[in-house]
């Protein structure tokens, strides 16, 4: 049986332990010795992050072949058209090669999204959307670069759920433990 954590890492934490004297990391929000973060989010992004105290279970969660489902909800700079939801789904051109197939749908914005801070830049007319996309890889950025390849930048970056596990009940910059068979 693994240990795992569930945290809701806030904007503009780094997810490593140890200290780059420019952000808040995971040690201003973690006490428990010998967990360690199953992949990363970036410091622009906000959500859920995985951790364990479980090297075969790390190795498990970030391995390709073993890739669980990511779900992000993602607000988007515009309104997608049905083109662009579609393309999403089939696959993207980026330049490290075309995506595979994602889900896709418009979605309207979650009820419980908490404040960012700074919050996100707001054009009077352009209009945002929310988008929840499931991914199966995780190429560097992978998300914003194909909203931006698609013609609707990211505004807003928060991933809800990994595999089985999901932000449920889950505030900004808190965590759970949870055991894993």
């Amino acid at each position: 049986m693994s240990r795992i954590l569930l945290f809701n890492k806030p904007y503009n934490v780094i997810c490593q332990f140890s200290r780059d004297g420019l952000h808040p990391t995971l040690a201003d929000y973690i006490s428990m010795p010998d967990f360690y973060p199953a992949g990363r989010l970036d410091t622009d992004s906000e959500g859920l992050l995985v951790l364990t105290d479980d090297g075969k279970l790390q190795h498990r969660i970030t391995d390709p072949q073993h890739k669980l489902p990511k779900t992000y909800w993602v607000q988007v700079e515009g309104v997608p058209d049905e083109a662009a939801l579609a393309q999403l789904c089939h696959g993207v051109s980026l330049k490290d090669g075309v995506t595979r197939p994602t889900q896709a749908r418009l979605m309207d914005e979650p009820t419980i999204l908490w404040p960012r801070n700074p919050p996100i830049r707001e054009r009077k007319n352009i209009p945002a959307s929310w988008l929840e996309l499931t991914i199966r890889e995780g190429k560097n950025r992978q998300v914003r670069r194909m909203t931006a390849a698609v013609g609707f930048p990211t505004l807003r970056l928060i991933r809800y759920r990994i595999g089985e596990w999901s932000l449920d009940e889950l505030e900004s910059g808190m965590w759970r433990q949870s055991l894993f068979q």
